[in-house]
């Protein structure tokens, strides 16, 4: 099987950020007449981009690497129609100013939607936000998401208090540039610290709802033994944002990322997608964001075009 890097060793290696964008579309596109086989593929491609997925870029980092021209046009030519970032750095993203990456996604018939951030020791400092949402703003980003809390962090209730207080003011000074700044879960939030819940206890009560929002990562609040249909419901109108992320295995709760491999092509694992957008309205879903962090096979466009129409053909229809 192919080696894949860790998120903590991505993010440790990009000091950048991690982890597809999905947005559910009312109506599919129609065509009349018998078409031919070059026609029916192309009209496969259109009913596929006509749902508004997205992607999450992390989830082909390596062809990222290495091609990103040629990794983008593969992304839309599987159907794809949003883009989400992992890799700002530098003012730059993927090496290249904000307007020339955003020509080479437009000019490919997709959008950027939103970029995960930023990922330090310290968090995302107020020194370093306002360059941040001022590359973003010319990115013209709709989200700016933290997708990840370093382990040191993540200690005491206290430290976890601060980095609240902190993203409320980033969010701020993202809000003050037009961007919607976010935050992105795994499981270990839900451990107990100090004989609190960082999720529910600091997170949900300590955040400002109009300032930041919940990116809800499906499969890390699974593989924490809790349910995204009781949050959604406890907490309304939080999460703008899905990671669709499908996963093979049901196991006993837990709360580390260490190890963790069993990431599925969406509609392919035990996930059951259809009851948690039967609340979607409840949740304030906007976007449907779409993550797979390692391939099983070492084939992660195979994965992305699994999903992308198990999506189209089963699970949004």
């Amino acid at each position: 099987m192919k080696t894949i890097r860790s998120r903590r060793d991505f993010l440790k290696l990009s000091a950048a950020g991690a982890a597809g964008a999905f947005v559910i579309s009312q109506t599919s596109c129609k065509f009349g007449g018998k078409p031919t086989a070059d026609a029916a593929a192309a009209t496969a491609v259109a009913d596929k981009k006509s749902f508004g997925a997205g992607l999450q870029l992390y989830t082909i980092r390596d062809a990222m690497g290495v091609d990103v021209p040629g990794s983008l046009k593969k992304v839309s030519d599987a159907g794809y129609k949003y883009v989400e970032l992992a890799g700002y750095a530098d003012g730059k993203f993927y090496n290249m100013v904000p307007e020339d990456f955003k020509k080479l996604v437009n000019d490919l018939g997709m959008e950027i939607l939103s970029s995960h951030t930023q990922v330090e020791a310290q968090g995302i400092t107020l020194d370093n936000a306002k360059k941040m949402a001022e590359d973003h703003a010319r990115l013209e980003v709709k989200y700016c998401i933290q997708p990840w809390v370093v382990q040191e962090a993540r200690k005491t209730v206290a430290s976890y208090q601060k980095m609240v207080a902190d993203w409320n003011q980033v969010g701020s000074i993202m809000k003050e540039h037009g961007i919607m700044f976010g935050y992105h879960n795994h499981n270990f939030e839900f451990d107990n610290v100090e004989g609190k819940i960082p999720y529910f206890d600091i997170f949900m009560t300590e955040l400002d709802k109009n300032l930041v929002t919940m990116e809800l990562d499906i499969f890390w609040v699974a593989k924490a033994g809790q349910s995204v249909v009781d949050i959604i419901k406890r907490y309304p109108g939080w999460f703008q944002l899905f990671h669709m992320k499908d996963m093979y295995t049901s196991e006993a709760p837990y709360f580390s990322t260490d190890g963790v491999r069993d990431f599925a092509p969406v509609g392919e694992g035990v996930i059951n997608f259809k009851e948690i957008l039967d609340v979607k309205d409840i949740a304030g879903m906007k976007y449907l964001v779409v993550e797979q962090d390692l391939s099983r096979d070492g084939d992660p466009f195979g994965d992305i075009n699994k999903s992308i129409t198990n999506m189209t053909t089963k699970i949004l229809v």
